[in-house]
């Protein structure tokens, strides 16, 4: 954490984003510290849709079923025959691995509601 690739001597000179049509983020946060138990961000860019996820495992990852299944239909409707597995999730006091594969698709029809 906190770290990057590169090697000594090497500098980075620019970033490049794509603009997506139509974003949002959404996070169910730990009430004490605020940062995310799960958070969700949909993009929808004009030929592809990416959803990346937090909170839930060692670092982020894309959900490759949620943009599948928005790909073919980008509405919140399309999230729920979306079958989120747990395995490999954290799971700790503030919420169980299978809690979080749940709220996983409740912060992403909400993202998708949002954007």
């Amino acid at each position: 954490m906190f770290e990057t690739a590169l090697k000594k001597g090497e500098l980075i000179e620019a970033i490049e984003f794509k603009v997506p049509d139509k974003s949002s983020y959404q996070k169910h946060p730990n009430p004490a510290s605020r940062y995310a138990i799960v958070g969700v961000y949909v993009a929808k860019f004009k030929k592809e849709i990416r959803v990346a996820i937090t909170g839930v495992e060692s670092c982020v990852f894309r959900c490759k079923k949620l943009e599948d299944a928005l790909t073919n239909n980008f509405s919140a409707l399309a999230i729920d025959n979306v079958n989120i597995s747990s395995k490999g999730f954290n799971s700790d006091i503030h919420a169980s691995a299978g809690y979080r594969a749940h709220i996983i698709k409740v912060m992403a029809k909400k993202a998708v509601e949002a954007s």
